[in-house]
């Protein structure tokens, strides 16, 4: 893979992730437009921490649409749990994934978002994989990161990511850069779709295999 998977931040931080100056920073409110999420849209909030963006999106995407909050920290939960509750959102599911498994429902998303989260991801292939098959046809996942190439940038050096090294990864297990947002100070946008070539023929033939296994398991 060619990097260092860095540590992901504990329910301790949390409060980092809410810091006022961090809009300042990041210019959030310009990344949110640049996904052009519409109303009644299934989105997901993947790593949502204490749930910054997430109750954003539960905003976007209106009474009709949803936003499954996905994190594998109970605790992180609990404090999005009492925050939407605060702004009365209804229409944000909590769902405390695992290390390999998000456990997001197949084919339903419109959009999955990861906001400097995917560089932490104990087994990245695996969760790729069920990122993809949650994915609309025409569904899209966004890569958030701060920027390798950038010194500037005033992050751990664990905690950035090149579009090489983004490419590098998301290409070869199923997915196609459609779209890049080049206007943030700090971080790449990257957009992807599902690419159903050969990582789809992969499926195919793993799910024949499958299939198969059982039979032989039923004639024994």
């Amino acid at each position: 893979m060619g990097r260092t998977i860095a540590p992901y931040m504990t329910y301790h931080g949390a409060s980092w992730l809410v810091r006022e100056e961090r809009e300042r920073e990041e210019h959030c409110k310009t990344m949110l437009k640049a996904l052009a999420i519409k109303p009644g849209q299934a989105v997901c909030d993947m790593g949502c921490g204490n749930g910054f963006y997430t109750l954003k999106l539960a905003k976007l995407v209106g009474k009709t649409g949803r936003v499954l909050a996905v994190d594998i920290q109970p605790e992180m939960l609990r404090l999005l749990e009492a925050r939407a509750n605060e702004q009365a959102l209804k229409n944000v599911e909590l769902v405390q994934g695992s290390v390999i498994d998000p456990k997001l429902p197949e084919g339903e998303l419109d959009l999955i978002m990861l906001v400097d989260v995917y560089h932490e991801f104990s087994y990245p292939e695996q969760m790729l994989r069920a990122m993809r098959q949650a994915l609309k046809p025409d569904g899209r996942l966004v890569l958030v990161e701060f920027r390798l190439e950038d010194p500037s940038v005033p992050i751990k050096l664990e905690h950035k990511m090149s579009k090489e090294q983004v490419k590098k990864e998301l290409l070869p297990n199923g997915y196609k850069l459609v779209e890049e947002f080049d206007k943030l100070p700090w971080q790449h946008v990257m957009f992807f779709q599902r690419d159903d070539g050969e990582e789809g023929e992969k499926d195919e033939e793993k799910d024949e295999k499958d299939i198969a296994g059982e039979k032989d398991d039923g004639q024994e």
